[in-house]
């Protein structure tokens, strides 16, 4: 009798745990909560990366990522600008939303819902290291060390708890990662952990780490095919501020006659750094004068030389993202941790002349994203659909199992990474809605909201420019043709407007429903 009783709980036990393994398989979830990495860098554009079909670019680690998990061909931003984008990141929402809509003195709200409290609160460790940007301290981490708003990249300050702000020797990557790895050195072993890795790279003013300085100095890029835009027809670029010829300063950007005395870019140099730095540029310095540079080929030099620092300064970040990959192999971490790069916003490499962000424009608006979680994530998999920022932290909560907060806008794009949207019939959305608010400083781009489907684009400036916008980005992809008001354009024309106010009222932007009542036809 005893023996069939426990022949029976043994069988029940056998099918109770046969089930449960069968729904972890099928959400795509290990029995063990994952640990979660995301590194996030600041201006990264995702055509300056090899997984995404650069040939010069050295990102041997990050293409690691997404080789052994999943790449999102059309991750976009909802605004294009450093901050709001890492406002987007905790709360999953639109800038209107989160209230922090530009890059100003505006402190950001950290009352508010923030999914890494949510984690916390569900039993994950949480940390936040490096960049932030957000004129606020982090709120909703156990652990943080964080640069004081932009940061420098040589010898720079960091503020820990409680509110403690101490300089440290060496290059900022390398700090970052090292915090990194000595965090979760000392970490609660016995909870999951959850962790953003904030870099500086690739910010402006681009000063690469000393061992990667002519990194690049082989390399002739080509243009752009759009390098010489003259933007007609489109008024609101016609009028922006962030050309590469006019715009790129020779002495701050490019270290031409760089002061390295009082120019607060070049001032965190020790003695050493600075003797290393200094004698690579004042080569660089004399091409100008000795080439005789004028007019366009002045403004070629210029590109190449803001591609060669911008990619080498990019070598560290590449590089420090592969230490932290090895730490995860050696550690044992590495099978049960999710690891995501992505950047806070796309950028432009030379495209329309440009160097910056902020429009609508596809390399603004799409931003690296790369994932790897080992055993649910095939490798080499790619995400064609369209994911927003605002899908960040609910599928990060979604990930690790932790509910979503109904006031987070996103939704969850799990399922297009672990197989089960086409066993489960996800839906998932045809449109995305964008807006951006900056204006006028510093690169005078006027405030544009719009629409983004898998073949058009439609977008209106306001407050100045006051004009449409419309993109047929499979028969113009670089987005030079406009051709809203154009004969034949009128049936897609009137549908998108309808969508965009659709998703103006689904997200409840009320400005600029009003802006759009008032628009010019």
């Amino acid at each position: 009798m005893k023996f069939r009783i426990l022949l029976l709980f043994a069988v029940a036990f056998l099918l109770l745990t046969t089930t449960r393994l069968r729904v972890h398989a099928q959400s795509g979830k290990s029995a063990a909560r994952p640990n979660i990495i995301f590194i996030f860098s600041d201006d990264h554009a995702y055509q300056a990366i090899g997984a995404y079909g650069n040939k010069f670019a050295k990102t041997p680690n990050i293409d690691r990522i997404a080789k052994e998990g999943a790449l999102l061909n059309n991750n976009l931003v909802t605004n294009s600008i450093c901050g709001p984008s890492r406002a987007t990141l905790l709360t999953g929402k639109y800038s209107h939303t989160n209230g922090y809509k530009r890059n100003d003195r505006t402190r950001f709200d950290t009352n508010q819902t923030l999914f890494p409290e949510t984690l916390r609160q569900s039993g994950y460790q949480t940390a936040w290291i490096g960049k932030m940007h957000l004129n606020s301290l982090p709120k909703g981490f156990d652990y943080w060390n964080i640069l004081p708003g932009q940061g420098n990249y040589y010898n720079p300050d960091f503020i820990s708890q409680p509110n403690d702000t101490t300089r440290y020797k060496g290059y900022v990557s390398d700090i970052i990662t090292k915090f990194s790895t000595d965090w979760l050195d000392k970490r609660d072993n016995s909870k999951p952990f959850f962790l953003i890795v904030g870099h500086k790279a690739t910010h402006r003013e681009w000063l690469p780490d000393l061992q990667d300085l002519g990194a690049y100095d082989n390399v002739n890029f080509p243009l752009p095919s759009t390098f010489y835009d003259d933007y007609k027809g489109r008024e609101a670029a016609k009028q922006q501020d962030m050309t590469i010829e006019k715009t790129m300063r020779l002495k701050q950007d490019l270290k031409v006659d760089a002061d390295y005395d009082k120019d607060w870019t070049y001032n965190r140099f020790d003695p050493e750094q600075k003797k290393v730095f200094k004698a690579y540029y004042d080569k660089i310095s004399k091409e100008p004068a000795e080439k005789k540079l004028t007019g366009k080929a002045l403004t070629e030099w210029k590109y190449q030389r803001y591609l060669k620092d911008y990619l080498s300064t990019a070598n560290s970040l590449d590089r420090n993202i592969g230490k932290l990959l090895d730490y995860l192999d050696k550690s044992g971490l590495a099978k049960n941790t999710v690891v995501i790069y992505a950047s806070d916003q796309g950028f432009y490499m030379g495209e329309h002349g440009w160097f910056d962000k902020r429009f609508i424009y596809e390399e603004s608006l799409k931003t690296p994203f790369v994932i790897r979680y080992p055993g649910v994530i095939k490798p080499g998999s790619k995400v064609d659909d369209l994911v927003l920022n605002i899908d960040w932290a609910p599928t990060v909560l979604n990930i690790a199992g932790v509910k979503i907060p109904s006031d987070i806008q996103g939704k969850s794009f799990f399922p297009l990474l672990n197989g089960t949207k086409a066993t489960a019939k996800v839906p998932w959305r045809k449109e995305a809605y964008y807006h951006y608010y900056e204006f006028p400083e510093p690169h005078h781009v006027f405030p544009h909201f719009g629409i983004r489907t898998d073949r058009y684009k439609l977008a209106y400036f306001y407050n100045g420019a006051d004009s449409w916008e419309l993109y047929d980005l499979k028969t113009d992809p670089t987005e030079i043709a406009n051709i809203y008001g154009s004969k034949g354009s009128e049936a897609i024309t009137a549908d998108l407007k309808v969508k965009l106010k659709q998703l103006m009222n689904q997200y409840q932007d009320k400005e600029a429903l009003q802006i759009l009542a008032g628009a010019k036809k």
